[in-house]
């Protein structure tokens, strides 16, 4: 019994799980091995959670009666192919501290219970890395995705050539090559791959420093310092380096968050709405040194940079097109695809716009005039609402929404446009007044445009639950605790996207209402 090596995969689909194990199997049985595999299928998280079981030893003259799955604390080896899914291996008693050889992938791949959070619902990597540095007997973690992509490989290879590099496994390093090479597909970019975790693999010792995960509670921002716009007339130049210039007279907090504002509107239109931008903030900024910003580290002034520049960029229909139409787009798709010169790439997009999105992208006094109609707006939106599938990679679709999305040259004369600007105002002047009165309260004012995302039903939502929690929150303007309760508003609105908690928390503030303590 002391010979059985039990090693479990934890994986979700598209990662190549089966594949890897397979490989596993292939693996013992070419070094003289008993095997068995088993697997387990998971709900219909993400596209299906599924534990691959395999025990082995080594062969004898007598038949080996193998277990079916994993059983708490008799694990000797765990992969897991994402980092949430090293943690729910935690969970469930497979990685102890005495016996467990853990290898993960330190990238993630998000769950639907994270996407669905109004907020942030992205679950904590380094809690999951603290965790398996103590229940494990050793671990070795480091992005193997990426590692898999940068060889044009999948995470399978990368895996499979962490186990190498561990050592968890009596096996010669060329038994692991020779089987990738059986397997007779995309062996020259697996084997570059599995190189590359099994040297890095190999370089991970016991309570060694590993690769610190990546900070998901950044966004990441892909321009580059310049943007593109430097590349044209001397004019879009000289214009960039006099708003930049402008950002030198800033408070260092205010600063740094208004440069990336800075950059996010000039990709979402053009240098005019930047400097607009800019001179939004530079008045809030005026506000905010009056009401002795310096004393808070000008916490006004930065949110509103952060959220200002959101707010301006709100989406919609000529966003979307102008994104799904980007240069660059295809080269992405077919890179995360593997994809290669001699295969085709079929690009599909789902749309499914309604009356309401069309309206919002006529030109203002048509958009009121349909408005005015309900007629008008039922013919149209039996017209448009309906599910569509384009292919861009297509020239009459891809050509028609990148129309779609050259329209945003005229976006400032558009209906949706009239509104989020008056939206925007009415937002800013709450805050401002809010001001000089209680600082702490205004800036979580400012924080509770963070409710409004997305287009369509979801924009409808964000801004229903935005208008309740300003609500609640003028129920408590004046109260000392105002910016606290405006907070837990905040929260509980962010808490689920049915809004119970928000109901809950609006109740509590009318109670004080009624009782004359607000």
């Amino acid at each position: 019994m002391d010979q059985i090596v039990k090693l479990a995969i934890m994986a979700v689909g598209g990662q190549g799980g089966g594949v890897l194990t397979a490989w596993i199997v292939d693996l013992a049985e070419r070094n003289g091995y008993a095997v068995q595999a088993t697997s387990v299928a998971g709900v219909a998280q993400r596209t299906g959670a599924t534990i691959y079981y395999v025990e082995m030893l080594p062969a004898s003259d007598r038949l080996p009666v193998l277990a079916l799955a994993p059983s708490e604390g008799d694990v000797d080896i765990l992969i897991a192919a994402e980092m949430m899914e090293a943690g729910r291996a935690i969970m469930r008693g497979f990685v102890t501290p005495d016996r467990t050889t853990l290898i993960a992938s330190s990238h993630r791949a998000l769950s639907v219970s994270e996407k669905i959070v109004p907020g942030t619902g992205l679950a904590d990597s380094d809690a999951v890395h603290r965790a398996a540095s103590e229940s494990a007997a050793r671990i070795i973690v480091f992005d193997m995705e990426e590692m898999a992509q940068e060889a044009g490989s999948v995470i399978s290879a990368s895996l499979f050539g962490a186990l190498a590099g561990s050592r968890a496994l009596p096996f010669p390093d060329d038994s692991y090559r020779d089987t990738i090479r059986a397997a007779g597909r995309g062996v020259a970019a697996s084997l570059r791959a599995f190189d590359c975790a099994c040297a890095a693999a190999a370089a991970t010792s016991d309570n060694a420093a590993r690769t610190p995960l990546p900070d998901l509670s950044k966004p990441i921002v892909a321009h580059p310092d310049v943007p593109d716009t430097a590349d044209g007339p001397a004019t879009q130049v000289a214009a960039w380096n006099d708003l930049t210039l402008r950002l030198a007279a800033y408070p260092a907090p205010v600063a740094e968050v208004a440069h990336l504002g800075l950059r996010k509107l000039l990709d979402y239109q053009d240098i005019a709405y930047a400097a607009d931008y800019l001179n939004r903030l530079d008045s809030l900024l005026q506000q905010d040194r009056a009401a002795s910003g310096s004393d808070h580290e000008f916490a006004f002034a930065s949110t509103a940079a952060k959220y200002l520049a959101n707010a301006m960029t709100y989406d919609d229909l000529l966003r979307v097109a102008d994104l799904k139409t980007r240069k660059g787009r295809m080269q992405r798709i077919a890179q995360e695809m593997q994809s290669t010169d001699a295969t085709l790439v079929h690009v599909t997009e789902y749309l499914h716009p309604g009356a309401a999105e069309a309206i919002s992208v006529m030109p203002r006094c048509l958009g009121l005039w349909v408005e005015a109609r309900p007629r008008v707006v039922r013919g149209l939106d039996r017209i448009v609402n309906r599910g569509r599938r384009t292919r861009t990679d297509r020239l009459p679709s891809f050509l028609l929404l990148y129309a779609v999305g050259g329209l945003r040259r005229w976006r400032r004369s558009l209906l949706r446009h009239e509104r989020e600007m008056a939206h925007i105002d009415d937002w800013i002047a709450t805050a401002s007044a809010r001001l000089p009165t209680d600082y702490r309260h205004a800036v979580e004012t400012l924080k509770i445009r963070r409710l409004i995302k997305g287009y369509s039903d979801t924009h409808s939502r964000g801004m229903s639950k935005f208008a309740r929690v300003m609500a609640g929150a003028k129920l408590v303007s004046g109260r000392d605790d105002a910016a606290d309760w405006t907070a837990r508003l905040i929260a509980a609105a962010l808490a689920d996207a049915k809004g119970d908690a928000l109901d809950g928390a609006l109740a509590t503030i009318r109670s004080f209402a009624r009782q004359g303590g607000a």
